[in-house]
């Protein structure tokens, strides 16, 4: 039950991103209010028809099912401004990267993902990032409602004993993977020549010979902000980076520009816009040092060293993830992965950075890879040396190898029954209108329409 609440809003989220096309042939209503806010034929017409074109599955009539998963959406988002949920900018930011980049190669590059989504690339960002927003912050509301659910092994016993036979689940083949990663060095002469440029833009700007905002959307490398002229709207300090919101919430004149400011992204410049309380609007451009290929190169052949040293026995790969490895998140677990979807180092081959998942269908367990170029969350270059630690074929849940499967699936029918009364009371709590013609509707929650 929590897992159908919790996945299907990566439906209706993805609203915003369909074919555009399709709504100029469909005359706009309101067919559902939900509190204050409406809910549009367009929005419904454009997600049946994305889903038609991408033969994604509706389990019901789309014109019942699509409608009540946005009115979902907004009971939560509701839920979320009045506790005052938000997200780091940082985690929205690196989902979006990830997520365009596999976009973009499944459409085969920008063009043809324009083409698919009748959108310039950066819109189809933007909507993007609005979108990610938005899912993030109706898990996190999720996540406060159900709080922390304490499952023993009895319960978890009970609940496997109770299962026929054609109801135990399977599991998926999963594996646990660990790398070793180095990231090319930037030239320090690329590192001044960026630095040049963004001052050279301050000057521009505090001379009155050129406006921030049409340098941002000539030069900055930020696709989601620089067709906004550079602004990013308003934020609190943990929606940014430390380094750029320590800078950016000191900054007091809207006439002058900041010093320049490195982040795990690139190298920034920052103009104040407004400040209301605890927070701030801005607009920044980013430009980013580019890799060589002479470094990339030199990176790799280190790698193959290093892969030759750990075959030979020299040292272990765990050894080389904790005193060679430049990726942080993963130096002190001795190079393992962590899947973000669950906490745990299993992953399925689909929930791989797509680069590691393509050498690691190819190793046997504790196999190492050649090394490979990938983009990492924080859009950088790396390259990386792969071991596949541990592959489980899938199969037959069971009690000795399942545990932890069985004890999440336990925990996620808590979390539904915890989720399934909130929805039930915020529909009692809620004005809901619906038009006629959209009522007659076998409805996953039927107190939507009350008696």
């Amino acid at each position: 039950m929590y897992k159908k609440i919790f996945l299907s809003f990566s439906m209706i989220l993805s609203l915003c991103i369909g074919n555009v096309k399709a709504q100029q042939n469909v005359i706009d209503e309101v067919v559902w209010v939900v509190g204050d806010q409406a809910i549009l034929k367009s929005q419904i017409e454009e997600q049946r028809l994305r889903m038609l074109y991408e033969r994604e599955e509706i389990k019901g009539d789309p014109y019942c099912v699509i409608p009540e998963q946005i009115a979902l959406q907004k009971l939560f988002l509701h839920q979320a401004s009045l506790d005052s949920i938000n997200v780091p900018e940082t985690q929205v930011l690196g989902e979006v990267e990830r997520r365009m980049a596999y976009f973009t190669t499944e459409a085969g590059g920008k063009d043809k993902l324009e083409e698919y989504f009748g959108k310039p690339y950066a819109q189809i960002r933007e909507e993007m990032k609005d979108m990610v927003r938005d899912q993030s912050v109706v898990q996190e509301v999720q996540r406060k409602l159900v709080g922390n659910i304490k499952i023993t092994p009895a319960e978890v016993r009970r609940f496997f004993s109770k299962l026929p036979d054609d109801s135990i689940p399977f599991i998926p083949t999963q594996v646990e993977v660990q790398i070793v990663q180095l990231e090319p060095k930037v030239p320090q002469e690329e590192i001044d020549k960026i630095k040049e440029r963004l001052r050279d833009y301050t000057n521009r700007v505090n001379e009155g010979s050129s406006s921030f905002s049409t340098l941002a959307l000539l030069y900055s490398e930020d696709p989601g902000s620089a067709p906004k002229g550079g602004e990013l709207g308003f934020m609190g300090k943990g929606q940014l980076v430390p380094e750029f919101a320590n800078v950016a919430f000191n900054l007091t004149d809207p006439k002058r520009v900041s010093k320049i400011v490195e982040s795990e992204f690139g190298y920034h410049i920052i103009q104040l816009i407004e400040k209301r309380g605890d927070r701030i609007n801005v607009r920044h451009i980013l430009l980013k040092p580019k890799v060589s290929d002479e470094a990339i190169l030199q990176s790799i052949n280190r790698l193959d060293s290093i892969r030759t040293d750990i075959v030979d026995g020299k040292f272990s790969f765990e050894e080389a993830a904790q005193y060679i490895s430049q990726d942080k998140d993963t130096r002190n677990s001795q190079g393992l992965l962590v899947n973000p979807k669950t906490g745990t180092s299993k992953f399925e081959m689909q929930d791989l950075p797509q680069e590691i998942a393509k050498v690691v269908n190819d190793l046997q367990n504790g196999e190492i890879s050649k090394p490979i170029t990938m983009i990492n969350a924080k859009q950088k270059e790396v390259t990386v040396i792969v071991k596949l630690k541990n592959r489980t074929e899938g199969h037959k849940a069971n009690m000795a190898e399942d545990y932890q499967a069985l004890k999440a699936i336990v925990e996620d029918s808590r979390r539904g029954d915890i989720l399934e009364k909130w929805i039930r009371k915020k529909q009692h709590d809620t004005y809901i209108r619906i038009r006629d013609g959209y009522q007659n509707c076998d409805f996953q929650y039927p107190g939507w329409i009350k008696q």
